[in-house]
């Protein structure tokens, strides 16, 4: 079994990945397993990352012309069946309710495992006219489906995020769209959650069930292993199809809308504890961390009255300045303090004691920076007036450096291979980039051998040509396909 780390009581992320993630979730508080098997309840902690991530997706929703709205958590089971790939997609995670109100239901009810079916029952009836054209909208709600091997954050029977659903009147306003949406994403991991994404195309075998086209986004977790963390679909006419999704054109003639949907989970917590996540506990990224500056005022009694009034004044103008800060005035040990909150993955740790109010300057620790020969974390040494008027630089710096640290991470963790051996060696440790013939039947050799699956034809890959890394035919794709195991 592994060791144990005497001061954070978890199990080293270098030694057990899966007891380190399992216990940094409960230990730093950001969730505990609910009551119901597969569910969870998210933390204030935890929430509050939820809360920065949605409020900053939201937004760049809105300025890209889409609204809000709510529809229903119970879905006819009927709707599923009427588009059959994507019921027959959905059906092992299903949870169906058969009886209400002391009786049993004249049709079963299916609890929302996403919402293509019901709001596009809601589009066939709000949209005649090309008029009516394009509907752009998105729903922030939970959904269910039926988890066999449930992992907090990562898979849960229940789990929040937002979906959006979109109208158009072709395949190129449609295709825009979902472009337009996968960028959004490809940017908002990197410039919010500071996750560097392999962003692609799925392959047939891998796409959203009911889609002509899959786009996702691919994090690397420190372990080497891919996690989906956003995708987008172009529906074609598929639903317009099932749920009479149509318009009058210009020339008054019927035509069947395109359709998009897109979304983004509670798993996106996940990525963010297992891309940057160390050996200490977590490392939030600032642009998500609910605490960004922590400050920690020494010294008992009387004599740290002082620094505590002035980590407060600090706080204050801090504050002010748009920085998400705490004063730590626990009674408890400066050592507990710094374990506690370097646990939690605050970005920057201040110290401020009697001989630094003294001086006139306060201590400063990165979350993840310098260290000495100890191993010790470097501390600056910062004025008053320089650690506030410095602070939103600072974090965003720390940003940077989290930013170039995943990416090159992901460098030295991701190759091309053009043998077999090389693919099973590569794709037990990171990303294998390799030939694909586009045969549903090799991804499930290559699966079952290696546990790897395609996880996108990535846009960004060199033109190139070659025979599949499983059976020597020809590439589907004019290009590599990224390989890796996932979670």
């Amino acid at each position: 079994m592994a060791a144990k780390n005497a001061d954070l009581g978890v199990t080293p992320l270098s030694e057990d990945v899966s007891a380190w993630y399992n216990e940094l979730v409960f230990k730093a508080e950001l969730a505990d397993r609910g009551p119901a098997k597969g569910t969870m309840v998210i933390r204030p902690y935890g929430y509050r990352v939820w809360e920065l991530l949605q409020s900053q997706l939201d937004q760049r929703f809105k300025d890209t012309g889409h609204v809000n709205a709510m529809f229903p958590l119970f879905i006819p089971m009927s709707y599923l069946q009427r588009e059959a790939e994507h019921v027959e997609g959905f059906a092992p995670e299903l949870a169906v309710v058969t009886h209400g109100g002391g009786k049993e239901l004249e049709e079963p009810l299916v609890v929302r495992p996403t919402s293509e079916t019901v709001i596009g029952e809601m589009y066939s009836r709000w949209i005649s006219s090309y008029r009516d054209l394009p509907v752009l909208i998105n729903a922030w709600n939970n959904v269910v489906r039926w988890e066999l091997r449930p992992r907090i954050f990562l898979r849960t029977t229940e789990f929040l995020w937002q979906e959006g659903h979109t109208a158009h009147a072709d395949e190129a306003d449609a295709m825009r769209e979902t472009i337009q949406m996968f960028d959004i994403y490809v940017e908002f991991a990197r410039d919010v959650a500071a996750i560097p994404m392999v962003a692609g195309e799925k392959t047939p075998g891998e796409r959203f069930a009911g889609a002509v086209r899959t786009y996702t986004i691919e994090g690397m977790m420190r372990d080497g292993k891919a996690l989906q963390c956003g995708t987008s679909h172009y529906l074609g006419t598929n639903f317009a199809k099932a749920f009479e999704i149509d318009y009058q054109d210009e020339n008054n003639e019927l035509q069947l809308c395109h359709t998009t949907s897109w979304g983004m989970s509670t798993r996106m917590i996940g990525a963010i504890i297992l891309a940057h996540g160390d050996d200490q506990g977590l490392v939030l990224p600032p642009r998500l961390a609910p605490i960004q500056i922590v400050i920690v005022p020494i010294g008992r009694g009387e004599q740290g009255d002082a620094p505590r009034a002035k980590a407060h004044e600090l706080a204050g103008q801090l504050k002010a300045a748009g920085v998400r800060v705490h004063v730590d005035d626990r009674d408890a040990s400066p050592g507990f303090k710094f374990n506690d909150w370097e646990l939690k993955g605050v970005p920057l740790r201040v110290e401020l004691g009697p001989r630094d109010l003294e001086a006139g300057h306060v201590l400063v620790a990165q979350r993840v920076g310098e260290v000495d020969e100890k191993g010790r974390a470097v501390k600056e040494t910062l004025s008053f007036d320089e650690f506030v008027t410095g602070a939103a630089a600072k974090l965003d710096g720390y940003h940077d450096q989290l930013l170039a640290r995943a990416e090159a991470y992901l460098a030295d963790n991701r190759a091309s291979v053009d043998d077999w051996d090389a693919f099973e060696a590569q794709t037990a440790t990171g990303f294998a980039d390799a030939f694909h013939c586009g045969s549903a039947t090799c991804e499930d050799d290559i699966k079952a051998e290696t546990a790897a699956t395609p996880r996108c034809v990535p846009n960004d890959g060199a033109a190139e040509e070659g025979t599949c890394i499983r059976c020597d035919r020809p590439s589907a794709y004019g290009k590599r396909v990224v390989f890796a195991r996932a979670y």
